[in-house]
């Protein structure tokens, strides 16, 4: 009976210490924060809505900018809370963009000179302004100042934030600039999106 009782003791102890543990790592908001893991959210709640707007193309590729789009504001639907506003609505932020280089390269190459194995880089430059506050949100926030810059002036040159992605393919497997173009496209779209997470 006595390790029994003993036994008892030790678990509710043990009990004691977890339940002590989880309720000092909760805050006031209801986050709970357990040896780094979080209950946060990844993406700020005080943004609701976002606008999209055409990306610019600058390439000699027509029509990209409307693969791109699309595949940027599905890439918003699906991972994050906001809600995306068409272009006359009002929106609490508003992420722009525009294709600045295409280049394609010959890795590999066969007997008769044909590509064996191609690839292609696919540059974007984005700009994700609040429109209530005029920050720039995405500009790179430095860990001695997680609040970030004080929005600029104004009439402020504004830095666009520099993506790339690599695409390849290979022609003999039915690879081709189109189907590498796609991968460029889906590979932007979701490093896009990542940069809307809160910083760590």
């Amino acid at each position: 009976m006595d390790t029994f009782s003993a036994a008892i003791r030790r678990s509710s102890f043990l009990l004691l210490a977890t339940m002590s543990l989880v309720l000092s790592s909760c805050s006031w908001d209801g986050q709970c924060t357990i040896l780094g893991y979080t209950t946060r959210p990844n993406y700020d709640p005080g943004i609701r809505t976002i606008r999209v707007p055409i990306f610019k193309n600058n390439t000699f590729i027509r029509e990209l900018e409307f693969d791109l789009t699309r595949a940027v504001i599905r890439e918003i639907q699906a991972k994050t809370p906001f809600r995306v506003v068409s272009a006359d609505c009002p929106a609490d932020t508003e992420l722009t963009g525009t294709i600045i280089t295409l280049n394609k390269v010959a890795i590999n190459r066969t007997q008769l000179n044909e590509i064996r194995e191609g690839q292609t880089t696919l540059a974007v430059e984005i700009v994700w302004r609040d429109l209530r506050t005029g920050e720039i949100l995405s500009q790179p926030r430095s860990k001695s100042d997680p609040d970030g810059p004080p929005p600029p002036p104004p009439d402020a040159p504004v830095k666009p934030l520099l993506i790339q992605s690599l695409g390849s393919y290979i022609p003999e497997l039915g690879g081709s600039t189109t189907t590498s173009l796609q991968q460029n496209v889906d590979r932007l779209a979701v490093q896009i999106v990542s940069k809307m997470e809160i910083p760590w």
